[in-house]
């Protein structure tokens, strides 16, 4: 397994991610798209979700694609950015066929970032605004770390950040992952700084520190309750049905648990979106889950290593008390 060329999402041909964010507010939206509708599907393990048309995913419901997946900050406030990208994509003339009328399919979920040291005191919605801009901004290269739904994400120790990564099986078949870390728990060992995840670290895209296990006997570090979240989606050129997109999202999940210490608590509202472009044949459901499951460990590692300091940050970066 190698990374494809970006080490990104959008190594899998056809998609797309733009980014927009605030940093008065310390807050902002993430949005993949693709050239054409793909199948999608989610998967939910936190208990403390906040989503938008994510029931549609289901195998057995009628629209088996969508136009996009958002991921956004702001709590259930952040939900409306998925208007404002569904509003861009309706004026492009994209959206399922209803009577000649196009509605655009955008799921979307959301992560905690209301406590985070930014001005929240807006007195108009900035989430469709920064939605429509995430969208015109959607290309196949783009930033990671303190930026889109990663700008105001924070972990138990460390700023947080959005992630990416990617890698090529031996079919030639790319799978890749997005992320934005606004976890409960740590994605670091709090004695070494190195991530958890740096046992599945490709390229030393971490910093090639090496991997110290986790000690069962600390209890593991978290941040305070009221508010977490670590949504993400994972993505590949293999064909799908939304059945085994299910599964593919399901498997990614293990990535998350690898690469965040806890994770999926009762108060992180932990997702994964899956999507299939299907330019390529079929794929091997357990490699296909494996490989998933590695690339979001590395997208969530990367996502805390790139994140950079702000004014009136409430937390570190992992730069600030480990890079050279």
């Amino acid at each position: 397994m190698t990374p494809g060329p970006r080490n990104l999402i959008t190594d899998v041909t056809g998609l797309n991610v733009g980014n927009a964010q605030d940093a008065t507010v310390k807050t902002g939206v993430t949005v993949l798209t693709a050239d054409a509708p793909f199948t999608a599907a989610v998967h939910v393990m936190g208990g403390a979700p906040g989503t938008r048309e994510t029931d549609l995913l289901a195998p057995d419901k009628l629209v088996q694609e969508v136009d996009a997946l958002v991921l956004s900050g702001g709590s259930a406030l952040g939900l409306s950015a998925a208007s404002g990208v569904t509003d861009a994509l309706r004026a492009q003339g994209r959206g399922f066929d209803v009577g000649g009328q196009r509605v655009p399919i955008v799921p979307a979920a959301i992560l905690f970032d209301l406590l985070n040291g930014g001005r929240k005191d807006w007195a108009e919605n900035p989430y469709p605004a920064l939605g429509h801009t995430a969208l015109a901004s959607a290309g196949p290269g783009f930033s990671l770390g303190s930026v889109g739904a990663g700008t105001g994400a924070t972990t138990a120790t460390l700023k947080g950040g959005l992630g990416s990564a990617s890698a090529v099986l031996a079919d030639g078949t790319t799978v890749g992952a997005l992320v934005a870390v606004n976890a409960l728990g740590s994605a670091i060992n709090p004695e070494t700084g190195q991530f958890w995840a740096a046992a599945f670290e490709l390229n030393d895209e971490l910093g090639g520190r090496g991997f110290a296990p986790p000690d069962p006997a600390t209890p593991p570090s978290i941040k305070g309750l009221e508010g977490a979240t670590t949504i993400a989606i994972v993505a590949t050129d293999a064909t799908l049905t939304q059945a085994e997109a299910t599964r593919m999202a399901v498997a990614a999940h293990d990535g998350m648990a690898r690469a965040l210490v806890p994770s999926h608590t009762p108060y992180d509202g932990d997702l994964v979106f899956a999507a299939a472009t299907g330019t390529r044949g079929p794929c091997d459901p357990v490699q296909l889950g494996h490989a998933a499951a590695c690339c979001l460990s590395r997208a969530i590692a990367r996502g805390v290593f790139a994140a950079t300091a702000a004014p009136g940050d409430s937390l570190p970066t992992w730069q600030d008390l480990y890079g050279d």
